[in-house]
């Protein structure tokens, strides 16, 4: 039975990717050796970190005086290192909390300087965008995260934030749109969504925002060494960043970012016409922010939900379960993720309605 993978990640990845991964496992490019064996400082290696430093340029567009760097210990880790890099002991910040994520970024980022939230929406399960606020113009950085995983909200719109520097986590919507890079200062993303396995994180930086803190910032936290040392101050999780390259060729045969944003939206598009067409399914979050990557809803009668979880798994689909703080059901549907799997997904959902009304 073929499988359909909902997983929030670590995600989905296309075929071709994983064939050529697995390829690249046994004997890279036919040199006799592994990608797994080969050091991080001979040519091979060197060159697999040019072509994907070089490709999220040319696909993202990022301009002129950014670095890309990668690094290790996930998204998470950027959420104290880009405080540690930004923000001296008596400086402020202002955040947006928004989901999980961001409030785990608030809490990681207040050991090393005033946090201002300037609005939250867990008074109604974060089921919705904040957007009345003002970012104080004294702060050092505004950071927000683009979409929220658990909660399936997403920004739609660029929060507007003066003169601040702009600091992002877009884990889970990484390379599914097209995005100005000039208007960021920092951009951080783990790569187990739309780009590859876990064990390597993206950030993209402003490099002018750089070396304005007074604090001593250990080498390995440090993004101007991670850019002086093109990401191999210590050995980088080369595969990982592999993957990641093959992803990135995938992603441009694909015809680029604007194509995959509109496959994204039609993919969406069929999973939330069905939810709010079908009487037995309900989404939860405001209609203005749903999630294109993340599609969370429930059962009006919550009691049928063990009921159409057997029925999915009967049919191939894995990972469907909502987080377990939320509950319910979430498909995620990455970059990678067919259209033919949405459609088995709604269809199914279609089915239970004949069977139950």
């Amino acid at each position: 039975m073929k499988k359909h993978n909902f997983s929030a990640g670590p995600a989905i990845l296309a075929p071709q990717v994983i064939q050529q991964a697995a390829a690249g496992v046994a004997d890279l490019d036919g040199i006799g050796l592994s990608i797994l064996e080969l050091s991080h400082r001979g040519k091979e290696v060197v060159a697999v970190f040019d072509e994907t430093t070089q490709a999220v340029k040319d696909i993202l567009g990022v301009p002129e005086g950014y670095e890309v760097l990668f690094m290790s210990g996930g998204a998470s880790s950027q959420f104290f290192i880009a405080a540690m890099n930004l923000m001296n002991d008596g400086d402020r910040a202002a955040y947006v909390d928004a989901g999980t994520w961001s409030s785990k970024a608030i809490e990681a980022a207040k050991q090393f300087g005033q946090i201002d939230v300037l609005a939250s929406s867990k008074e109604k399960t974060y089921s919705y965008i904040p957007r009345d606020y003002t970012v104080p113009q004294d702060a050092k950085y505004f950071h927000f995260t683009s979409n929220n995983t658990i909660y399936g909200t997403q920004y739609h719109f660029l929060p507007e934030a003066g003169v601040v520097p702009m600091v992002c986590d877009m884990s889970s919507d990484f390379m599914s749109k097209p995005v100005d890079v000039s208007k960021f200062g920092i951009i951080y993303a783990g790569a187990q969504k739309n780009l590859g396995p876990a064990g390597v994180t993206i950030v993209i930086v402003k490099k002018d925002i750089l070396g304005k803190v007074s604090r001593a910032i250990p080498a390995m936290l440090d993004y101007r060494v991670f850019a002086k040392e093109k990401s191999m101050y210590n050995t980088p999780p080369v595969f990982a960043v592999y993957v990641c390259m093959l992803t990135l060729r995938w992603i441009k045969e694909s015809g680029g970012l604007t194509a995959i944003a509109a496959q994204n939206e039609r993919k969406a598009a069929i999973l939330y016409d069905e939810i709010d067409r079908n009487p037995l399914f309900v989404g939860n979050v405001a209609r203005e922010d749903r999630s294109l990557m993340n599609v969370c809803f429930v059962m009006k009668d919550r009691a049928l939900e063990p009921a159409f979880a057997q029925l999915a798994k009967e049919n191939g689909i894995s990972g469907i379960e909502g987080h377990r703080s939320v509950g319910g059901f979430r498909a995620s549907i990455y970059n990678a993720m067919p259209i033919e799997s949405i459609q088995l997904l709604a269809s199914l959902m279609a089915g239970m309605e004949k069977t139950h009304i």
